[in-house]
């Protein structure tokens, strides 16, 4: 496996790592049983709310994040800061920015999600390092790469179903080919293609170093069929 110090900037700096979790409304410590009830819709009130009950969590959060990065990174005050304005907070370091942020959930308003997104990478070689991996160890669970130039997505269907099976490239989409999800051998993620990103969905959490590694993968195999439309992707 290629290393990942490899990767070009113009590269790591298209990427987007991206995590979720969440829990019931409920459960926040801001929510007091016996004055407030769940929220049964998602709308500018409701998301006020959250964010009210919330903000001990993600000042929290926010505050040991800025604590493990500054030791775990060697950073000085000028290299690091924070800003929590709740539902959301932004730790923007030298290398990287992470953003953490509060949502009602759509299809179920009594409970909410946090994504964390780590963007805004400025090298491989610090993916690569121990301490940046265990700082982010188990957080992210998908990978999302902006396509500078777009592509269409029925392109990059009629590609792949014209490939040879010994490619290891195989293509599932829906009738309008709004996107379409591409399976790599030797990568257990999905790969959905929009049109305007490509993004690789993994079923458990990972450290940067490792979705960043089997992007890579990925980004071979598409260099190995010699066409343009994939090749060109990434």
């Amino acid at each position: 496996m290629a290393k990942t110090a490899d990767i070009p900037r113009t590269f790591i700096s298209q990427l987007s790592l991206t995590g979720r979790s969440g829990g019931r409304v409920r459960a926040l410590t801001g929510f007091r049983k016996a004055v407030h009830t769940e929220p049964d819709a998602v709308n500018p009130a409701t998301q006020a709310f959250l964010a009210r009950l919330c903000a001990a969590e993600l000042a929290a959060e926010g505050e040991a994040f800025f604590q493990r990065t500054r030791t775990a990174l060697g950073y000085r005050r000028r290299d690091l800061t924070l800003d929590v304005a709740s539902p959301a907070a932004v730790l923007t370091a030298r290398d990287f920015t992470l953003e953490i942020a509060y949502a009602l959930e759509a299809g179920d308003p009594a409970a909410y999600a946090v994504t964390r997104t780590l963007h805004g990478l400025h090298s491989g070689d610090l993916v690569r390092t121990a301490e940046f991996d265990t700082l982010f160890a188990g957080l992210f669970s998908a990978i999302v790469f902006t396509l500078t130039k777009g592509v269409r997505v029925d392109a990059v269907v009629d590609v792949v179903e014209g490939l040879a099976d010994a490619a290891g490239l195989t293509v599932d989409y829906p009738s309008d080919c709004r996107h379409c999800v591409l399976s790599v051998e030797g990568v257990s993620a999905q790969v959905v293609c929009d049109g305007a990103t490509l993004e690789m969905r993994f079923a458990r959490g990972g450290s940067p170093r490792e979705l960043v590694e089997e992007f890579e993968v990925v980004r071979r195999a598409f260099a190995l069929t010699k066409n343009r439309v994939l090749a060109g992707l990434i």
